[in-house]
């Protein structure tokens, strides 16, 4: 039976990923498109940024975040100046680091997605009249649903298990700031915290596990809607 400790973790833990993914998939959408169809000057620039997450010790993301975020940072600042709005140890902090950690996976998946469409459909919806905003609701978006629920689902578990750039950035405040992962190493430092830590790591592999598998099924029920299975 999980402690109030443990429950108000998970629950925190839930919130953060869900506002974390939420949040950014409207962008990786938009940065997966540009980076799959666009063709500009930087474009190997902004995939490099987008993918650093990936390469760079998560230490060092919630490091650069503290010092954009952070109260006197330049966009810490601003927001807290114009709009009243602190990130800095608090759950919206939180989010903020677990959507920069999570980010690549969506963008990743979505742009593998974007890339398998059949761009012959989209020339031959032009031919016969449809604009572009109509090609992309009616035949580009559905043909690319499988990568959109995927990524997604993918960084909701990726945004439930980050710690370093968390940590960094937002602290680890019970009730604010301590999602699961940080509960745990929170627990494992305490004397008698074995057996909590244990209980919330199996949860947490759980929660990882049915993530990927529900993933993974969601992805093929959509292909067979879309006929593709």
């Amino acid at each position: 039976m999980l402690s109030a400790l443990e429950l108000e973790a998970l629950r925190l833990s839930l919130q953060v990923a869900a506002v974390a993914v939420a949040c950014s998939l409207p962008v990786a959408i938009a940065v997966a498109w540009l980076l799959a169809r666009g063709r500009f000057p930087g474009r190997v620039l902004l995939d490099t940024v987008v993918h650093l997450p990936l390469v760079l010790p998560p230490v060092v993301i919630g490091y650069f975040l503290l010092l954009l975020f952070g109260t006197r940072g330049p966009l810490g600042g601003w927001l807290a100046e114009t709009f009243g709005l602190r990130l800095i140890f608090t759950r919206w902090g939180a989010a903020l680091a677990a959507a920069v950690m999570a980010f690549p996976l969506m963008v990743r998946a979505i742009r593998l997605a974007l890339e398998s469409v059949d761009r012959g459909l989209e020339a031959a919806a032009r031919t016969l009249g449809a604009s572009r905003f109509d090609v992309f609701r009616s035949i580009t978006l559905p043909l690319m649903l499988p990568g959109i629920v995927s990524g997604a689902i993918v960084a909701f578990a990726a945004a439930l298990g980050d710690f370093g750039a968390t940590i960094t950035f937002v602290g680890n405040v019970q009730g604010e700031t301590q999602t699961l992962s940080l509960a745990i190493y929170s627990l494992a430092q305490s004397p008698d915290g074995d057996a909590a830590a244990l209980r919330l790591v199996v949860l947490s592999l759980v929660i990882a596990v049915a993530a990927l598998a529900a993933s993974e099924a969601l992805a093929r029920r959509v292909q067979r809607q879309l006929g593709r299975a």
